[in-house]
């Protein structure tokens, strides 16, 4: 049971960062140009699945309350004000996916509201990480930091990382999906997001170098991880080609790749720690009881039925955007 909620839980978060990462960039990017029918057409890129994607951040904190509640409890001390801005950031978001398109003297405002809660929602979820790499301080898994100890200067890093590296996805997005000068525009953001993010990956880990971080002790006991950063490269290898040869499903694509190599380098050097490097997986579960009654009820029906209401909206929806969109 711990192994397969470990999956489950792995699984729900790539989906969330694959999936809402895209939007999120999309929306970072919407406060880049001032034209309303480029704006008009990323929102309708991704309003037919953003709130969808969201469902995966929801699973994520559900199966940490019930399969591993002492990292619930943890988590939600160490990341209180974070957690309370993202959630924030993403009621505007919804918000504004509505009343823009209906607002006639305050769609300035809302515009602001899409864009900035957009930027704020991704800066905490990398600010977030970082702090978690650096490690949360606790005492027999309570918290016994202070409330602004994910504001580190390594956070920061990691947070303005992640705002980039979203960008790329939603440029990537942009690309796949719409038609046009939009697709041109997000063409030309492409080359300097990737760079962008290859300047950010060499800093965090030159940062993590200066820092002696404990997790660059894994490169030495495994060496496996050097798999990840040939992926990486093979990754920006890929945006490049793609937004050279104008092949529009390939920047998307190489973008999402670089995010699996970096999450499967995070996961490899963290296990079998769930909090770094203080609590394990074993130490973090619930009792056996607990996992196997929430077996037959999240991971028989809803976790199935929110992968097949994924791939139906996806399949649904494929193909480029026009102006006829959400509304």
């Amino acid at each position: 049971m711990i192994e397969f909620w470990t999956a489950v839980l792995a699984l729900t978060l790539i989906l969330y960062v694959l999936l809402d990462g895209f939007d999120l960039g999309v929306g970072i990017l919407f406060g880049l140009t001032r034209n309303e029918t480029y704006r008009r057409q990323m929102m309708n890129a991704i309003s037919p699945v953003w709130d969808g994607n969201e469902t995966w951040l929801v699973l994520t904190g559900t199966i940490l309350f019930g399969a591993f509640p002492v990292v619930y409890s943890l988590v939600l001390s160490a990341f209180y004000i974070p957690i309370i801005l993202l959630l924030s950031a993403l009621i505007f978001r919804g918000v504004a996916f509505e009343f823009r398109e209906k607002s006639a003297k305050r769609k300035w405002f809302w515009s602001l509201a899409f864009s900035y809660g957009s930027i704020v929602a991704t800066f905490v979820q990398g600010a977030a990480v970082g702090a978690m790499v650096e490690g949360i301080k606790n005492q027999d898994g309570r918290f016994t930091g202070g409330a602004f100890d994910w504001l580190s200067p390594f956070a920061i890093l990691c947070g303005i990382g992640l705002c980039l590296g979203y960008s790329l996805l939603g440029a990537g997005w942009l690309v796949k999906k719409t038609q046009g000068g939009l697709r041109d525009l997000a063409y030309s953001y492409i080359p300097r997001l990737l760079a962008g993010v290859l300047i950010f990956l060499v800093l965090a880990f030159a940062f993590s170098i200066a820092m002696e971080l404990p997790v660059m002790r894994r490169w030495i006991e495994r060496p496996v991880l050097l798999v990840f950063p040939l992926v990486g490269l093979l990754s920006c290898y890929l945006v490049y080609l793609g937004h050279n040869r104008r092949i529009d499903g390939l920047p998307y694509f190489g973008a999402a790749s670089l995010f699996l190599s970096a999450y499967g380098t995070l996961a490899v050097s963290f296990l079998p720690f769930i909090i770094p490097f203080s609590i394990t997986l074993q130490q973090a579960a619930a009792p056996h009881s607990s996992l196997a009654f929430m077996f037959w009820g999240a991971g028989v029906f809803v976790l199935p039925i929110t992968l097949i209401y994924t791939l139906v909206v996806y399949s649904l929806f494929k193909g480029k955007v026009t102006d006829q969109g959400y509304h």
